[in-house]
C-alpha cells in the first residue's frame, strides 16, 4: 500500500520512510503542509496519510481540516510530539483516524496503519482469501492450499495490491505508482517480470490482462 508521509524533521522523516519501506509500504515523503495539500489535490492514489502537526507553511491541523472539508476520506494518522489530551482531542475532532505520540516504535506505526486501512476498506481481519490462496496483509505472506508461497517482497506487495483492487483492473501506471512511488520507478520491464513470476506461483489463468485496462486477479 502507498502512504504519504508529511514530516519536516529530516532525521525522523528519513527513518520513518526507510522503516515503512522495509515493512513493505510504498512511502512518498513531503516536508511542508502546503506541498502536501498540492500533492493530495493532484494525486488520489494514496492509501493513507501520516501527518505531523508542526509543519511549515501550512500546519498539520489546517491541512487535516482542508482534507476533510474537501470530502477526501483518506485515512489519517497524526504523528506528533504534542502528547496533551487537548492536542489529541483537537486532532481527532479535526478528522484524524488515529494518533501516535513521538517517540514511537516503527512496529506500532506499521500495525496502526494496517488497522486504519483495513477499517477504511471495510475489513476487520488481516487475512484476505481468494480461490485457494490466503494472504496475510500484516506479514505479507501467502499460502496456497495451506502451503507457504515463496514470494519475493515485490511479488507479495503486487499480490496485496491485486487482491485489494479485485475485481477491478489496474493499469500499468496505477500499479507502478503504488509499487514504486515517485522516486523508485522500476526498469521498463520490471513489472512484467514480477507479474510473470507471480502468475506462475498462483497458477495458470490466475492473473488476467486486458488491453487498455491492465491486470486483475481472475
Amino acid at each position: 500500500m502507498r502512504i504519504l508521509l508529511v514530516e519536516d524533521d529530516p532525521l525522523l522523516g528519513d527513518g520513518v520512510q526507510e522503516g515503512l519501506r522495509e515493512a513493505g509500504w510504498t512511502v512518498d515523503w513531503i516536508t511542508d503542509g502546503e506541498a502536501a495539500r498540492t500533492t493530495l489535490q493532484a494525486d488520489a492514489s494514496f492509501d493513507g496519510l501520516v501527518l505531523d502537526l508542526g509543519l511549515p507553511r501550512l500546519p498539520g491541523l489546517e491541512l487535516l481540516r482542508w482534507l476533510r472539508g474537501a470530502g477526501i476520506p483518506l485515512p489519517v494518522l497524526i504523528l506528533t510530539a504534542r502528547d496533551g489530551v487537548t492536542d489529541r482531542i483537537a486532532g481527532l475532532n479535526a478528522g484524524a483516524d488515529d494518533y501516535l505520540v513521538k517517540p514511537f516504535a516503527l512496529g506500532e506505526l506499521d500495525a496502526r496503519l494496517h488497522a486504519l486501512i483495513r477499517r477504511a476498506n471495510g475489513r476487520s481481519a488481516t487475512e484476505i482469501c481468494w480461490r485457494d490462496v490466503a494472504f496475510d496483509a500484516s506479514s505479507l505472506t501467502a499460502r496456497r492450499n495451506g502451503d507457504v508461497l515463496n514470494l519475493t517482497s515485490m511479488e507479495a506487495r503486487l499480490l496485496h495490491l491485486l487482491l485489494s483492487a479485485r475485481p477491478r483492473y489496474l493499469s500499468r501506471e496505477q500499479i507502478e505508482t503504488r509499487l514504486y512511488g515517485w522516486l523508485d520507478a522500476g526498469e521498463s520491464n520490471s513489472l512484467d517480470v514480477h507479474l510473470s513470476h507471480l502468475r506462475k506461483k498462483l497458477g495458470a489463468g490466475s492473473i488476467e490482462n486486458a488491453r487498455g485496462l491492465g491486470w486483475r486477479l481472475a
